[in-house]
């Protein structure tokens, strides 16, 4: 994944838009360590002559970008993100809509941000398959596109063809996603640190939590979230982390729930997973030996939860972002 495009039109979120820019806008050598990117901003009016007569694009906010390629370079992409647009219900250019239809055709990955759902599924991309998008809006594309199954309370989802995100920061979580699917964790983790965001929240995690965020040094479940991380090997079960947590099991539960959006030992597992994705890439370690550290106690243990959340064997992750092959 080198080549990404990314659509824009008229009404884009702008936000959306720098997402895509901040993830994938790394020529070759601007970060030492990191592939490098070739972001083609793709729309109406782009291309190396513009056309006369043509205008920017009017992106959300009142800013203009120029786009660099017509809609049809999509389909010579490695990848094509769609942006939201903050007008859902507004008819899409054919051209774009033809455009998108040939990416998918010529076997190019194809993933929206937020409301760039509904484009996908005006493109008849969603049929059958089961997508996201921002909640509020999730009740509408269910009913305009029956033929999608919308989940409005996942982060993001996809089948390695087609994904789609919720709103606003699940586009971060997706766009991480993709580059930790292609490149890795590691490249993944140092694009987010350079974005000062969170490297991982796993698409399952719930887009709506139904408590405030808590204030920096008032959550009491940090601290219970900070113990398992320093020792992962340990068989932590739900009764231990409620008594750090001093509360009865199911108050616990609850809270932990309301607090993260998935249960605890989904988190856990998560965490494992993620754990074993790192020592894979980065040492020599036996496949046994990461399992025993990562509290799965063994490679048999491992291997179906690692399958289950990465969609390869622990052996082929390290074949392909191991410390050999980089």
């Amino acid at each position: 994944m080198r080549t990404v495009g990314c659509l824009l039109l008229d009404g884009v979120r702008a936000f959306d838009y720098a997402v895509i820019a901040e993830v994938w806008s790394m020529p070759r050598g601007s970060r030492p360590g990191l592939p490098g990117f070739e972001l083609r901003v793709c729309g109406p009016g782009g291309g190396a002559e513009r056309q006369p007569g043509g205008a920017p694009v009017r992106l959300g906010g009142g800013l203009e970008r120029w786009p660099d390629f017509e809609p049809a370079a999509l389909a010579d992409c490695d990848l094509v993100v769609v942006p939201g647009v903050e007008d859902p219900y507004a008819p899409t250019p054919p051209p774009v809509l033809d455009a998108l239809r040939a990416a998918h055709r010529a076997g190019v990955p194809i993933a929206s941000l937020c409301a760039g759902a509904f484009l996908l599924a005006e493109a008849g991309l969603l049929d059958g398959r089961r997508a996201t998008t921002h909640w509020h809006l999730a009740p509408e594309l269910a009913r305009r596109y029956p033929a999608v199954t919308v989940d409005p309370e996942v982060l993001f989802t996809g089948d390695g063809l087609i994904w789609t995100s919720a709103g606003v920061a699940a586009g971060i979580d997706l766009c991480l996603h993709l580059v930790r699917d292609a490149h890795g964790q590691g490249v993944a983790a140092a694009i987010a640190r350079g974005m000062v965001t969170a490297p991982f929240r796993a698409g399952g995690q719930a887009q709506f939590i139904p408590t405030p965020v808590p204030v920096v040094g008032d959550d009491p479940l940090a601290g219970v979230r900070a113990a398992v991380l320093a020792e992962l090997e340990r068989p932590w079960t739900v009764a231990e982390l409620a008594r750090i947590a001093v509360m009865s099991e199911r108050s616990f539960a609850r809270r932990f729930g309301e607090a993260v959006g998935v249960p605890p030992l989904r988190w856990l597992s998560e965490q494992r997973v993620l754990a074993a994705q790192r020592l894979l890439e980065e040492t020599d370690l036996t496949v046994e030996q990461i399992a025993v550290r990562c509290g799965f106690g063994s490679a048999v243990s491992l291997r179906p939860a690692f399958t289950r959340r990465v969609g390869v064997a622990p052996r082929d992750y390290r074949r392909a972002f191991g410390r050999a092959r980089a």
